[in-house]
C-alpha cells in the first residue's frame, strides 16, 4: 500500500481533545533503513515495513503476537517512541492523526494527515492551529526521532519550542 501523508508541527491543541477517539502507542525500530517498526497500539501488536520516501512511500503492516512483539523488542535500537494518537475528523473529509508524545519526547506534538493521492496532498490547506509543515524534513520521521541520544532529544525539543 502507498502511504501519502503530510506532517505538521502544532501551534496549539484543539479544544475538547479528550472527546476524540485515541490510541496509546509504543513503537520501536528493528531497523531504520529500510524502516522496520514494531508497534503496540492499545492491545494490538503490529510489524510495519516502510520504503524510503518523504511525502509518499510503500507501507506494509502485519499482525504480531504479543510473544513475537516481546522477542523483537529485544532487537530494537534507540528510544521507544511513546504517544497518544488522537483521531480528529477534518473539514475536508480527511482524518488528522494528532500525536501527543510522552516519555523521552514529553511535550512534543505533531500531526499527520494521509491522502488518497499526491495531488490531494499538495493542494491541502492546513487548519490554523497547525504550525510548520515538516513533511519534507526527515528529522521528524518517528524512525529518526527514535535514534537520538537523550542530549540530542533535549536539543531537538529546545529548537522546536523556539520556532
Amino acid at each position: 500500500m502507498m502511504e501519502i501523508e503530510r506532517k505538521y508541527l502544532i501551534r496549539h491543541l484543539p479544544e475538547d481533545l479528550d472527546s476524540y477517539p485515541h490510541d496509546h502507542i509504543s513503537q520501536a525500530y528493528v531497523c531504520t533503513s529500510p524502516v522496520i517498526r514494531i508497534r503496540q497500539k492499545n492491545e494490538d501488536y503490529i510489524l510495519t515495513v516502510k520504503s524510503e520516501g518523504l511525502l509518499a512511500r510503500e507501507e506494509v503492516e502485519m499482525p504480531l503476537s504479543r510473544e513475537s512483539f516481546s522477542h523483537l523488542a529485544t532487537k530494537t535500537d534507540g528510544i521507544i517512541i511513546e504517544k497518544t494518537r488522537y483521531k480528529i475528523p477534518e473539514s475536508h473529509g480527511y482524518l488528522i492523526e494528532l500525536d501527543v508524545f510522552h516519555g523521552a519526547y514529553e511535550g512534543f506534538i505533531m500531526a499527520e494527515i494521509e491522502f488518497p493521492d499526491i495531488e490531494a496532498a499538495n493542494s491541502y490547506k492546513a487548519p490554523d492551529w497547525f504550525g510548520e509543515d515538516v513533511t519534507m524534513d526527515s528529522r521528524f520521521h518517528n524512525s529518526s526521532l527514535s535514534q537520538r541520544t537523550p542530549e540530542e532529544v533535549k536539543d531537538f525539543l529546545s529548537h522546536i519550542t523556539k520556532s
